[in-house]
């Protein structure tokens, strides 16, 4: 059964509480062969919801991605085009989704963008790009799906943050992408008390992830990387679906305004 607002689900069972069977989830930047934000939507099919994937360049992969999930776990999945950064694209998508399935039940915010300088070297517009994406473009999110929860009276938003929003990383420069992160986790704690009587918000902060965007790293500084993780080695984006799950299920009934950092221990050091 769903929750209302803040309220107690009626389920008992970890296998029901766990359940997204008649739920809609949309997961913003799912496009990608192995990244985290088809991960986190292949969870949510795994475990029953209905899918609304978004892409900003990549089309055929977002479309391939949605056929792959219907196909394999029978759910619904739409893909669409979406650029987080321009709050037109975010009201539209969150119509057309809502059009399209009836309602959304939550949202994961994962759409992101990278940097790959720091203040001095990068310039103007590459910090403006950053944080556009990657803060306001999460902010564009809450703002309009937000609407949507407050008439329901129920909804779960979750944000892809980093643990680059608790530590500077290590010897890459990343300033634009730290502060971002560090303001996405403070927005998920900021919008749990802001959306109390209706909506929970949290995050979630994965280290070194293998998806592939780090590939250009030399191999230097991602040995360093690894000599830093207690574990010893970088994560693969399944082992973030869980969370993500639990995050949007009725399983986390009680969490909000939290940050979830699954780093392989950098950050306990």
């Amino acid at each position: 059964m769903p929750v209302q607002g803040n309220g107690i689900p009626e389920a008992s069972r970890l296998s029901d509480l766990f359940s997204l069977k008649g739920k809609v989830v949309v997961v913003t930047g799912a496009s990608g062969p192995r990244g985290m934000g088809i991960e986190a939507a292949r969870g949510c099919a795994e475990m029953g919801a209905d899918l609304a994937i978004t892409y900003s360049s990549r089309p055929d992969g977002a479309r391939k991605n949605a056929e792959e999930l219907t196909k394999e776990y029978g759910v619904k999945v739409k893909s669409y085009k979406c650029n987080i950064g321009d709050f037109n694209d975010v009201e539209k998508l969150v119509s057309d989704v809502i059009q399209e399935f009836g309602k959304i039940d939550a949202f994961v915010a994962n759409a992101g963008a990278t940097a790959d300088s720091g203040v001095i070297d990068g310039s103007k517009e590459d910090w403006d790009k950053v944080i556009q994406t990657d803060l306001n473009g999460t902010a564009y999110c809450a703002k309009v799906v937000g609407k949507h929860f407050k008439e329901r009276g129920q909804g779960s938003f979750v944000i892809t943050a980093s643990m680059s929003g608790h530590i500077a990383n290590y010897p890459q420069e990343q300033t634009s992408y730290n502060v971002a992160k560090a303001g996405c986790i403070h927005m998920a704690r900021s919008l749990a008390n802001e959306w109390r009587g209706f909506a929970r918000c949290n995050s979630i902060s994965p280290g070194y992830i293998d998806t592939g965007l780090s590939d250009f790293v030399d191999q230097d500084t991602q040995k360093l990387w690894l000599s830093m993780i207690p574990l010893g080695r970088n994560g693969e984006a399944k082992e973030l679906k869980g969370a993500y799950v639990y995050l949007v299920s009725d399983a986390s009934s009680y969490t909000t305004g939290a940050d979830i950092v699954i780093d392989g221990g950098y950050t306990c050091r």
